[in-house]
């Protein structure tokens, strides 16, 4: 069933659609996560959806319910932004209760309650604690607990872990996953960071220029980018136009294999870079002039390595072709000014349409 749907909202500033006919649907206990550049419309998404955003067009409705002329607080949805926006004159326990508090909840109920998000959240017994006390995740706990303490229809989150440290982030998105799952909350968050997207959503949304590029579960998105735009904005590099004849391609690099199945004619081709291998004793073993044929010996030059944890990044020129970016094993790889030979993966290929 769904919990939230919109159709064809639009949304017009300064006579510039920044919401263009949005069709979306949004399933109980559901979490989406919408992804996009600065101005493709994500954060105008969630404002309209909050009733913090007029719309010009459209229908957006919750449960079944039209939400037009509904006011922010009437609408049954949580928020939570980057900002926190906790209110510094009072504790941790009346700015979770704040909402109970403005629906009318008896105090002795509207304290249980408290105390058993405090707990979900892993600040248990810190209803007395001042604000200005806590640490950023500590807050970010305190927002999260005051968003969910009026069990919302919906939680919306804003670039909710945006202002703390990776390794605190990378730990809460876990907990909110598992939190979320408990409590069985339907979620629409938005957030610039494409791995807290794809370790937190259901479902991921791409949008550019006020429209959705792509809507996917995470592993479709990332296997199976929908367009060039999106896997350019996923950090695909290896983006190039192409030719596809049964299980080849001709691309500026040469000919590379692609899989079983792809359809034929003009496209755009991309290669992860993890489909970017380099030859056995490449360094030792000079390429022929046509080794190029069927997507092997294309030769090329180190131009720099980046140290990724367990692997590294390779920053690749190419003898013919754009720069190419592959991922090697930290043992063994090469380093800047190095030459060596390259062939392709057809299985880290992936036909995309031609760009427009």
């Amino acid at each position: 069933m769904s919990s939230l749907t919109l159709r064809s909202v639009t949304v017009r500033l300064g006579g510039r659609a920044v919401l263009d006919s949005v069709d979306l649907d949004v399933a109980e206990r559901e979490t989406v996560c919408v992804l996009g550049p600065s101005g493709s419309g994500k954060s105008t998404l969630l404002r309209a959806v909050a009733g913090l955003q007029e719309i010009g067009a459209g229908e957006i409705t919750l449960g079944g319910r039209d939400l037009a002329g509904v006011p922010v607080h009437r609408r049954g949805v949580g928020l939570m932004f980057q900002d926190h926006q906790l209110f510094p004159q009072r504790d941790v326990g009346r700015n979770v209760a704040f909402g109970l508090r403005m629906r009318g909840d008896g105090r002795a109920e509207a304290e249980r309650r408290v105390a058993e998000l405090l707990a979900m959240v892993g600040l248990p017994d810190a209803q007395r604690r001042a604000v200005g006390s806590l640490s950023g995740g500590e807050q970010q706990r305190v927002a999260l607990a005051r968003a969910l303490a009026p069990s919302p229809a919906l939680l919306m989150l804003d670039e909710p872990l945006g202002q703390l440290d990776r390794s605190l982030r990378e730990r809460l998105v876990v907990e909110l996953r598992q939190l979320f799952d408990e409590l069985g909350t339907t979620v629409l968050a938005v957030t610039h960071d494409q791995g807290e997207a794809f370790a937190l959503a259901d479902r991921v949304l791409v949008m550019r220029d006020g429209r959705i590029a792509q809507s996917g579960t995470p592993p479709e998105v990332w296997q199976r980018p929908a367009s060039a735009f999106v896997a350019r904005f996923l950090g695909f590099d290896n983006v190039v136009p192409a030719t596809v004849t049964g299980r080849a391609a001709t691309t500026p690099w040469g000919t590379l294999p692609v899989p079983d199945g792809t359809p034929p004619g003009p496209a755009t081709l991309l290669v992860r870079p993890a489909g970017v291998r380099l030859d056995a004793d490449d360094v030792a073993r000079p390429a022929p002039d046509d080794a190029a044929e069927g997507g092997r010996g294309l030769r090329c030059q180190v131009l720099a390595r980046t140290f990724r944890g367990d692997h590294v990044v390779l920053a690749l020129r190419p003898e013919r072709g754009p720069d190419l970016e592959a991922t090697v094993p930290l043992r063994g790889a090469p380093s800047p000014g190095e030459k060596v030979t390259v062939s392709f993966d057809a299985a880290e290929t992936v036909r995309l349409p031609p760009e427009d």
